[in-house]
């Protein structure tokens, strides 16, 4: 133990859970929809693709950066307005499963409206932050992470905000806890399901500005919801928080085994690292950390 290597191991862990800040971003998309709504959103990854190409293609036709922003952010706000009210509400109270085959479709209903759009070509995204690293206390700390987390905590700070401070957001908490009770005393659950869909295709955006910026902007991007999924299974599917933890858990834990465990094995393992541990934790822990558990009654 004497050689082992304590600042590298240090290293590793801080690269990870910079790195599962990152699938926490993805991940309070579907936790803000299934929360309120009980919907499983698999058209968040389409969203985040079509939020990522709408900017860039705005900045690459030299709309400033700001006005860019703007309207991504009006433009991802319109299309998750448009998808409560012109898909999901006609479903109101359908089962689970047609609930998730609606969104499963939507989702390559938004890809392809993206290609139309803007077309199939790559595209490289640049926030201005270098993905290089500098040193603290001898440890090595990637500024394009680091810039991620920051802007993960911001967006976590403002929704925090929001759901506590707000009217509608008092709303989607009320409607998170209970929705019969919420509708029972009066609030209007269809303005609530559209707000926080409006919420989601922002935090869509934010996402896809991310990853594009880490990835390049293409159509494979869509696909990092994938990486979502066991961060929802460690943390629950119904938590913000537990959003947060399980991209830190996913993060840290894939770098640690991939650079420990994988020369035994031959590499490869932080591919599947996350979905093996997904798997144990819905047999031990089905509602997740942060999760509710279901209790049956005789």
């Amino acid at each position: 133990m004497a050689d082992f290597d304590w600042a590298f191991l240090v290293e590793v862990l801080v690269g990870g859970l910079l790195s599962g800040v990152m699938y926490s971003l993805v991940a309070i998309g579907f936790v803000l929809v299934y929360k309120t709504s009980g919907v499983l959103n698999f058209a968040q990854g389409a969203m985040l693709l079509f939020a990522a190409l709408t900017f860039v293609s705005l900045i690459e036709r030299d709309v400033p950066f700001v006005a860019a922003l703007a309207i991504s952010i009006a433009i991802m706000a319109a299309l998750g307005l448009t998808i409560e009210r012109a898909v999901l509400r006609p479903l109101v109270n359908k089962p689970p499963i047609t609930l998730f085959m609606a969104t499963l479709g939507l989702s390559y209903v938004i890809e392809g409206a993206a290609q139309l759009l803007w077309g199939t070509q790559v595209h490289a995204l640049d926030l201005g932050i270098d993905d290089t690293p500098f040193e603290v206390a001898g440890v090595l700390i990637s500024k394009f992470d680091l810039f991620a987390a920051g802007v993960a905590a911001t967006l976590v700070a403002v929704l925090a905000a929001f759901f506590n401070f707000t009217r509608i957001g008092l709303s989607f908490r009320a409607v998170a806890d209970d929705q019969f009770a919420a509708y029972a005393v009066g609030l209007r659950l269809p303005r609530i399901w559209a707000a926080v869909w409006t919420a989601a295709g922002v935090v869509a955006l934010v996402a896809g500005l991310i990853w594009g910026s880490r990835l390049g902007v293409q159509f494979s991007l869509s696909l990092v919801v994938l990486k979502a999924l066991p961060v929802l299974v460690l943390g629950g599917f119904d938590s913000i928080l537990g959003a947060i933890v399980g991209g830190l858990l996913i993060g840290a834990f894939e770098k640690l085994s991939e650079v420990y465990l994988g020369p035994f094995v031959g590499g490869g393992i932080e591919g599947w690292f996350a979905y093996v541990a997904a798997l144990l934790f819905l047999l031990l822990r089905p509602a997740g950390l942060f999760g509710q558990k279901l209790v049956e009654r005789a």
